[in-house]
């Protein structure tokens, strides 16, 4: 029997962060003046290791939960990542894996040997100099796209997420997705949001979803597909020369939180149920102090069963000053 939260949600999705700390300084996530060489990322004796993230994880799926998504911070940041994607892959989920790609192309058959299925690549522009000044620490685009190459090369589907923030990058929405039209890989455009603290959103930087579909539709002709399952967050379009599909998550403009089946394990071990979420349970603790699986399994049921979040519902103008957890922190 599922545990349903408040609303009437699954715990069907668990997205683990791995670690807080990323090789990129994105302007709307990590920027530099926040996370520089003074800021004071985890240390590695307070992150959950392998096997007690496996082990957590084994709960979950007893649970209900059948997708794991490894995040970070930048996940492959982290050393021998394929150790733990070699435990969650002997679970029966869909496992998957969101990367910058930056250290994709040195990793991505490890990954695939190791059990990973499928990867998500964030990569907000094309063109070089756009990109080199969005993730602020003159990364080439040419090295992502190396890392996806590898990716298929590895026989791992890719997808491909973009932020779209007004007045930085809209420029590239019709360039992309003709690029991943033509490699026959689905990218999603992301409405940027107001996540963390650090990232001075403000609600006119969104460019709506419903001019980045104008845009693609101007371009090359969509038309909208059915969602395939509950709780997807993609809107997804079909382009109408039979040529595959885009996405557009549209969280700020048009929120999903009635059908969020996601929750998400913190690098040290703490469970959120939003992602704008201000604080978590801190599962660590029970973990480290010999709570049995039937124990930890109860306090997983206890927190979800009592969630009633939904921010993106209730988001206003005075909401977004609110603070919340880093998105670096707990993975997109």
């Amino acid at each position: 029997m599922d545990s349903l939260d408040t609303l009437g949600r699954p715990l069907r999705d668990l997205r683990i962060s791995v670690t807080d700390r990323c090789n990129f300084r994105c302007t709307y996530c990590m920027p530099k003046e926040v996370f520089g060489r003074d800021y004071r990322f985890l240390d590695r004796r307070e992150l959950l290791t392998f096997e007690e993230i496996a082990r957590v994880a084994r709960v979950f799926v007893g649970l209900g939960t059948r997708k794991i998504r490894i995040t970070g911070g930048e996940p492959l940041v982290r050393r021998e990542l394929e150790r733990l994607v070699e435990q969650l892959a002997m679970l029966d989920v869909d496992l998957t894996l969101t990367t910058n790609g930056s250290l994709l192309a040195g990793k991505a058959q490890t990954l695939a040997d190791a059990g990973l299925r499928r990867v998500t690549v964030s990569l907000d522009a094309l063109d070089d100099a756009t990109f080199r000044a969005l993730n602020d620490v003159e990364f080439p685009v040419d090295r992502v796209l190396e890392g996806i190459d590898a990716a298929v090369a590895a026989g791992l589907p890719v997808k491909v997420n973009a932020v779209v923030k007004r007045g930085v990058n809209e420029d590239q929405i019709v360039p992309m997705a003709a690029f991943f039209k033509a490699r026959g890989q689905t990218l999603r455009f992301i409405e940027y949001m107001d996540v963390g603290h650090t990232n001075g959103w403000r609600l006119d930087e969104v460019l709506p979803a419903r001019e980045i579909v104008a845009a693609l539709d101007e371009a090359f002709g969509v038309e909208p597909v059915e969602a395939s399952y509950r709780g997807e967050v993609a809107q997804r379009w079909r382009y109408r020369d039979g040529s595959g599909e885009v996405g557009v998550i549209a969280s700020v403009t048009q929120p999903f939180c009635g059908d969020c089946t996601r929750g998400r394990l913190s690098a040290e071990g703490r469970l959120f149920t939003c992602l704008f979420a201000v604080r978590g349970t801190d599962l660590r603790a029970l973990v480290r102090g010999g709570a049995s699986d039937g124990e930890l399994a109860t306090a997983v049921t206890s927190i979800w069963t009592a969630r009633g979040d939904r921010y993106s519902e209730l988001r206003s103008a005075a909401t977004a000053d609110l603070p919340k957890v880093e998105m670096s922190y707990i993975g997109g």
